[in-house]
């Protein structure tokens, strides 16, 4: 993976986050989940502190110029020539509730930040931007195998459901139950100064 890629992904990210909580849900049915990871390191070309800039070597000799919001607090002890490892996850959970609720579907966003500690003169940190969505269930069609879902805007989607596993199981289902989506984004950056 280039990069340059990375890079924008983690940058979009940062700009996204603010503060907040996860909540999990243990009473919930996984019914399935994924997860992406890249890593990249490279190295610090420019730092402009003052206006939240900073160049990065990119992929094929290319620089990365990154724009950062005034989030970015320790960028006056970041020197060129340091490295900077970027870390970025992106994971994918849909989980059944097994109540019957009859409320209208919903959707919600947390956010949150980590900062490097006063003591640690390497800037970084860590933030994630979890959204969560939830679908309600209208219709099931046991003999074609498909569940229609309705989002918090009130458009419906019919999905096929192709695993197996999954199939066995929509006879339990029920017409009021939800499905909640959840999208988390991570990023982390830590940084390590030149000897």
């Amino acid at each position: 993976m280039k990069l340059s890629r990375s890079l924008r992904q983690a940058v979009a990210l940062a700009t996204l986050l603010s503060a907040g909580h996860v909540v999990a849900h243990a009473a919930d049915i996984p019914l399935s989940k994924s997860l992406e990871a890249d890593e990249v390191t490279t190295k610090v070309l420019a730092v402009d502190a003052a206006k939240h800039q900073v160049v990065l070597a990119g992929a094929e000799g290319r620089e990365v110029h990154v724009q950062l919001t005034d989030a970015a607090k320790d960028l006056g002890n970041l020197k060129v020539g340091d490295q900077v490892k970027v870390l970025t996850t992106h994971s994918v959970a849909a989980v059944l509730d097994t109540d019957v609720d009859k409320s209208a579907p919903d959707a919600s966003e947390k956010t949150g930040v980590i900062r490097a500690t006063a003591d640690n003169p390497n800037p970084g940190g860590a933030a994630f931007r979890q959204v969560q969505v939830q679908l309600k269930i209208t219709h099931i069609d046991l003999k074609k195998n498909q569940v229609t879902l309705e989002n918090p805007a009130g458009a419906t989607k019919v999905l096929n459901v192709e695993k197996p596993e999954i199939r066995a199981g929509l006879k339990d289902l029920k017409v009021g139950q939800s499905v909640v989506v959840t999208y988390t984004d991570t990023l982390e950056i830590t940084t390590a100064h030149e000897s």
